[in-house]
């Protein structure tokens, strides 16, 4: 058996796996919950299965790491950026490679587009913006853990060209993913989002009869970077 770990995207063979069963009681019915786990040779992950005995063609399910929503940004985020993330999603399982410099990209656009942080490279880019305190502590722990797992010490070209295709270290690609969909929250998503809600008290403070809030202007993305 082939297992993909969730985290690392590395293939490596099943040849043994720790093995649970657990008696499960439903009204009358009495089933047994099959779990097994085995752990990442790359990363140490460890990945853990369970199934029902008596209903084989359900097969086993993940139950941990768990299964990671998909979230739609397409609502929000520019589609010159929106490309690039979703193109990085979609090669992850097949080219972790390319999915990582894919997400290099998005992330070196952001900065410099959306946070005017342009400097010599990406990682003196991500400097810039953990210096800069425009990002929750949360968020810029995040943003500079891309460059320490990707190594960019040891990798110059992942910083000096994002357009390249490297090698990439055990995790480097799906966490990078993840970084930038916090970004896009944070620099898209929520502000709208608070925007519609405070729109929404305005609407209900004038049906009362009550003075509303002054709400600021919302944030227009330039039409320059809305198609590149």
């Amino acid at each position: 058996m082939v297992e993909q770990c969730p985290t690392c995207r590395t293939r490596f063979s099943v040849d043994n796996a720790e093995m649970a069963m657990i008696p499960s009681h439903c009204g009358e019915l009495e089933q047994i919950i099959e779990v097994y786990a085995h752990i990442c040779p790359e990363c140490a992950q460890r990945i853990v299965y369970a199934s029902i005995s008596d209903d084989p063609e359900e097969g086993a399910t993940r139950i941990y790491p768990p299964l990671r929503e998909q979230l739609d940004f397409s609502e929000y985020v520019p589609p010159g950026l929106l490309r690039d993330f979703e193109e990085a999603r979609k090669v992850l399982d097949i080219s972790p490679k390319a999915s990582a410099m894919l997400s290099r990209r998005c992330l070196q656009r952001l900065l410099r587009e959306q946070m005017g942080l342009k400097a010599k490279n990406l990682d003196q880019e991500i400097e810039s913006a953990l210096v800069s305190n425009l990002l929750p502590s949360y968020l810029a722990d995040d943003l500079d853990a891309v460059r320490i797992v990707g190594n960019f010490a040891a990798h110059p070209t992942k910083s000096e060209a994002t357009g390249e295709i490297v090698d990439v270290e055990p995790g480097e690609a799906a966490w990078t993913i993840e970084v930038l969909e916090g970004l896009f929250d944070f620099c898209f998503v929520a502000p709208i989002k608070a925007d519609r809600r405070r729109q929404d008290l305005n609407k209900k403070l004038t049906e009362s009869g009550r003075q509303p809030m002054k709400l600021a202007p919302v944030i227009v993305i330039p039409q320059r970077n809305a198609n590149a």
